[in-house]
């Protein structure tokens, strides 16, 4: 099994991977920009984030609390040998991702399976390993701003990667590093939908508060009712009328559909509606 080496963090052409991993001429393309392909032992994933492929395939991968939801070929199923293969934990998996079709992968590490169903297309949730203080000092080197985990943001102003946190309204789209690119979002816009919705999950009725004391006052996840990937530019956010107040099982559950479901069709399926 070949040793290929790559940093978590930084961006890259397939011209680039193919120099790194000793493809000649005659075995790059191909394979390689079918979505996932094998070389010497490894496996290299290639998906997109928040956008459709090239091909016009769009599949709902997408980052959730440091883990990659991503989905295989159109036909793909788990009993197919390069499914069982991905699962097996036998062969490395290197996983890179962009969110526009045309620019370079960024590589977002060596990826181990968590979690997969049953579907087809197969979906996989991929956890990786990485040395943030080793890919600190990488990127550093390279005038980069490191990819690091979004536990890192303050508590209060946590949302997922398609979301955009936000009548007044507040510019918003300026794009930052987190642990895939999402647009900044205005904590004004934030801090004006929970003085005007509350804190309690506009859902299921949840209040941190009232049952964490002190340390889960103020704490609520913050909704955007159109999706980022929609929307993929700079726009005027209203608070009032763009966001909503929800709890993080509900904001999961709002994303298991693309588009997501709205929240009278959630109240609904839990009998709040």
């Amino acid at each position: 099994m070949a040793d290929f080496t790559f940093i978590s963090g930084q961006s890259y052409k397939k011209s680039d991977i193919y120099k790194i991993c000793h493809v000649p001429t005659d075995k790059q393309k191909g394979n390689w920009n079918t979505g996932y392909t094998q070389w010497n032992g490894d496996w290299f994933i290639f998906c997109n984030i928040g956008t459709a492929g090239r091909t016009g395939h769009d599949y709902a991968n997408r980052f959730e609390n440091e883990l990659l939801h991503w989905y295989g070929k159109t036909a793909s199923h788990v009993d197919q040998d390069s499914i069982k293969s991905l699962l097996s934990r036998q062969n490395k998996v290197h996983v890179f991702y962009r969110t526009d079709d045309r620019s370079p992968f960024k590589y977002a590490g060596e990826a181990s399976p968590h979690s997969h169903k049953r579907t087809s297309p197969v979906q996989i949730t991929w956890s990786f390993q990485k040395n943030l203080t080793q890919t600190k000092h990488a990127n550093s080197a390279l005038n980069e701003t490191p990819d690091l985990p979004m536990s890192i943001y303050n508590k209060q102003d946590q949302s997922f990667p398609e979301e955009l946190s936000g009548g007044t309204t507040y510019p918003e789209g300026a794009i930052k590093q987190i642990y895939v690119n999402a647009f900044e979002r205005n904590a004004k816009a934030v801090s004006d939908c929970k003085a005007h919705y509350g804190t309690s999950c506009v859902v299921c009725g949840f209040d941190f508060g009232k049952i964490y004391g002190e340390l889960g006052q103020g704490y609520i996840h913050v909704h955007h009712l159109v999706q980022l990937a929609d929307i993929s530019k700079e726009y005027k956010v209203d608070p009032i009328k763009d966001l909503r107040p929800v709890c993080p099982n509900c904001h999961s559950m709002l994303h298991q559909r693309r588009p997501p479901l709205s929240i009278e069709e959630l109240k609904k399926i839990i009998g709040l509606n």
